[in-house]
């Protein structure tokens, strides 16, 4: 297999993660989805990553398909509940997660246009998705030793992915004081051998 995607990517992260934690061998290699030269949409046709390239060529995109394509395929430690609410919990984790990632990127993004173009208005409404996230990860989170159930799972996976994009690509907004418990619950992920190996940049 192959995953095609970039270092800065929090979807691609979270795949990467994904793998790690289930020791699966896949080659990794960089797509500049933003360079002139890429080639993205002949793997991808929405020209995103990550995208996971099978042993017989098929391409699996969508970072929620791919993880759990990949969870199904090593059915050892799952890291999504097969059936019911647990399931459900999880997978509401994640949108979160993907979600404040959404916003954040879309700042990131408007941010980068020329003066006169870019909309303050547009980057101040992602801000407060991102800030509403936060507390509702936050709240959900409390004192719990991981964020859904009594292991490790996809949930702290996606919500440890979209804190560290925050913190790669917002340095200046002040999760880490207003929420400890999510500072912890990172710096508690940050110890695992995939976060470190994954960390953006």
């Amino acid at each position: 297999m192959k995953l095609i995607g970039s270092h800065s990517s929090p979807y691609v992260r979270k795949v990467r993660i994904v793998l790690a934690e289930k020791k699966m061998e896949c080659e990794f290699v960089l797509n500049d989805v933003w360079s002139p030269a890429t080639d993205i949409e002949l793997l991808n046709p929405l020209g995103k990553v990550p995208v996971l390239v099978l042993d017989d060529e098929t391409c699996i995109y969508d970072s929620r398909v791919i993880v759990e394509y990949l969870d199904s395929r090593a059915p050892i430690q799952r890291l999504i509940p097969e059936t019911g609410r647990e399931r459900t919990e999880v997978k509401v984790w994640e949108t979160l997660a993907d979600g404040m990632q959404d916003a954040a990127i879309a700042m990131l993004l408007e941010g980068r246009r020329p003066e006169g173009e870019k909309s303050q208005n547009w980057i101040a409404r992602q801000a407060r998705k991102v800030d509403a996230v936060l507390a509702s990860m936050s709240r959900s989170l409390g004192k719990n030793p991981w964020c859904y159930g009594r292991s490790f799972s996809l949930a702290d996976i996606a919500v440890g992915s979209a804190l560290g994009y925050l913190a790669f690509r917002f340095p200046e907004n002040n999760w880490q004081k207003t929420y400890p418990n999510l500072r912890g619950h990172y710096e508690k992920l940050m110890q695992r051998d995939s976060f470190k190996s994954t960390e953006p940049k």
